[in-house]
């Protein structure tokens, strides 16, 4: 009797043990299932956005670049003597030493002019080859006047001697003329093996496939392919079809998008404006599928033989095991964090994590930051945000700093489906310099206490801002003369009068420099550009820092500032054209410049730019109609 309830015993404990292992052994599966999925989601994320920020860099400078060539009237210049200059070996210097430059200042691969007028192809080793319609190699050329853009960005062989036909990314730029007539082509070359190379280094870290394609599919690069022989992703890849349907028609920049494919591949997209390509991180889960099942089964062999040990010790196996799944649990969680902490920190500066639902730090290390900038032990995590914002983040930022990461604005944008938040921004760490940061913010809801937590990753952007301002600048300043362009001026004159009180009263200057073609006729373009530098150094004299001073022509130029009444402007305008009434000597020539002046001031007619231009230039035609050599005062 006491063996059958013992029996019974044993059989009612063993199925309980049996049923209770193998639904701990499967729930764990499933939990372990979830964390690994939504780290392979977190990394495949993070690096896409390391390889999007690497290719942001290796490409804006290379398109600035060829774009301010393309609007260099020296380099025009060059292109409208090249008629008379076809066998002028100095002509050809002037070309080598203009490509040159640029190739050694930025150390690209290729830097290369065509002329629309004789088709010749020039490169820092001098002329090339002259391209003609029938060969297939310069169809880039001869399609590149038809598309709208001022640049494309193609992926070809490099035919230049030098070159050895290697697979290169050309950015073509339009030169344009006066009329927006095609004057020719420049740009830079960069060599598709250095491309590679980097996304290669992503693939072997985080096991992770980049690919650069374009809308139609087609893979520009990759560590296997390139653009020059084109193969299509959405054929080559297995689940081509889905990711098709997930890009077709999207082109929204600084926006990611991410989704799994079939539950095997997680896809993370991000739109690249700059090239009109999409960028394309693929990370393969059935290794880590594989991995987990035989974990499965290895967990319900252990559990079989630990139900044999069990049915001996009851009480003291199951206390036991208790404490081993504990213990297991905790190091695995731990290991993954740990994983996932070097992962992410090779790409950022540093990584804090904020429980956003108990407004608090969520570790030691995240409590321990807060504490250095002077927030007591226990402080919330909104109050030490300001706290981080009053000591570090300079005040035009803080707001914007606070508004971004409060917990309820993080609350409402999770709840809106929006799982990353970005800020860029201004810091210091001595209270005295500042720098850029970009902070990055993933938002995870815990699965545990459904507590949603906030990872922010800190990255120092100082040296790409500083790179954006200074193109900036190159864009919209004449390099001769350091005025600012035709386009710059108008939009400085329109935001002038825009934001001036209604009753204050400004003047616009309308300088015309006298007879010019004679100084370039008589005496060469070198001494035209030298009559230039020094007519503009005199106007510069003439106005406060503030002007807002502009090169509208070829020999025009504008001056704006504000003034107290009509009075002055007309003493200015006296003052101004005695100044530029002088005799430019330059070496052994000499030559008479003088200078017709048109003046308006704002109020006269219709408000606005366009009334005050238009005013100052029938001003300025009254005075070349008197003879020139002064100014005249527009009377409405």
């Amino acid at each position: 009797m006491k063996r059958n309830i013992l029996s019974r015993t044993n059989a009612l404990v063993s199925l309980i043990l049996v049923v209770g292992f193998v639904l701990t052994a499967l729930l764990s599966y499933r939990a372990n299932y979830a964390a690994s999925l939504r780290g392979i989601e977190q990394v495949s994320t993070l690096s896409s956005e390391g390889v999007y920020h690497q290719l942001t860099i290796t490409f804006s400078r290379p398109v600035n670049v060829s774009l301010t060539m393309a609007n260099d009237s020296l380099l025009k210049s060059l292109l409208q003597e090249e008629d008379a200059s076809l066998e002028d070996p100095a002509y050809l210097a002037r070309i080598r030493e203009y490509l040159g430059a640029y190739r050694d200042k930025y150390g690209y691969d290729s830097v290369f002019l065509v002329s629309e007028a004789s088709k010749r192809y020039y490169n820092f080793d001098g002329l090339d080859r002259v391209l003609t319609p029938d060969e297939p190699e310069n169809t880039w050329y001869y399609t590149l006047g038809s598309f709208p853009e001022d640049y494309r960005v193609v992926v070809d062989n490099d035919e230049a001697a030098a070159a050895d036909n290697d697979i290169t990314v050309f950015v073509n730029a339009k030169i344009k003329g006066p009329g927006g007539a095609m004057l020719g082509a420049v740009g830079v070359g960069l060599r598709v093996t250095s491309l590679q190379r980097m996304l290669q280094t992503y693939q072997d870290q985080f096991g992770v496939n980049a690919y650069l394609i374009d809308g139609g599919g087609t893979i520009q690069i990759s560590t296997d392919h390139t653009g020059y022989q084109p193969v299509s992703l959405f054929l080559l890849d297995r689940y081509g079809e889905e990711i098709q349907e997930q890009l077709s028609g999207w082109r929204e920049a600084d926006v990611s998008r991410s989704f799994w494919v079939k539950r095997a591949d997680y896809v993370v997209a991000r739109y690249l404006p700059e090239l009109d390509w999409y960028l394309v991180v693929e990370q393969d889960t059935s290794a880590l599928l594989r991995q987990l099942a035989g974990q499965f089964v290895l967990a319900l062999a252990i559990i079989a033989a630990i139900i044999v040990t069990i049915l001996l010790v009851i009480t003291r196996v199951i206390r036991s095991f208790n404490r081993q799944i504990i213990a297991l649990t905790q190091a695995s969680e731990q290991e993954r964090h740990s994983m996932f902490e070097q992962a992410t920190e090779q790409l950022f500066d540093n990584i804090y994590e904020l429980d956003i639902t108990h407004d608090c730090p969520a570790n030691r290390a995240t409590e321990r930051y807060f504490e250095s900038l002077g927030a007591p032990p226990g402080t919330s995590y909104e109050k030490s945000l300001r706290i981080v914002a009053e000591k570090q983040i300079k005040e035009g930022f803080r707001q914007g700093y606070i508004d971004t990461f409060s917990p309820k604005n993080v609350q409402q944008a999770f709840d809106a489906g929006i799982d990353s938040l970005r800020y860029e921004f201004m810091m210091t760490d001595d209270g005295e310099n500042y720098y850029w940061m970009r902070i990055t913010a993933r938002m995870v809801l815990l699965e545990g206490d459904h507590s949603l937590h906030m990872l922010t990753y800190r990255q120092n952007i100082d040296a790409e801002k500083r790179r954006e301002e200074r193109m900036r600048q190159l864009a919209q300043t004449d390099e001769m003369t350091g005025f600012l362009t035709k386009m710059a001026t108008r939009r400085a004159i329109d935001l002038r009068l825009e934001e001036a009180p209604a009753r204050q009263l400004h003047a616009l200057f309308l300088f015309d420099i006298d007879n010019f073609k004679q100084a370039n006729d008589l005496h060469g373009h070198a001494f035209g550009d030298s009559v230039i530098l020094a007519f503009t150094d005199a106007i510069r004299a003439h106005f406060p820092p503030s002007a807002i001073l502009g090169r509208v022509g070829g020999d025009e130029f504008v001056a704006m500032v504000p003034v107290p009444d009509r009075r002055w402007a007309e003493e200015k305008a006296r003052e101004l054209a005695d100044a530029l009434d002088q005799v430019h000597g330059a070496g052994d020539k000499v030559w008479h410049a003088t200078a017709s002046i048109g003046v308006a001031l704002s109020g006269q007619g219709q408000p606005g730019r366009l009334s005050l231009y238009e005013n100052a230039d029938a001003a300025l035609y009254q005075t070349k109609a008197r003879g020139k050599n002064g100014f005249t005062i527009y009377q409405a």
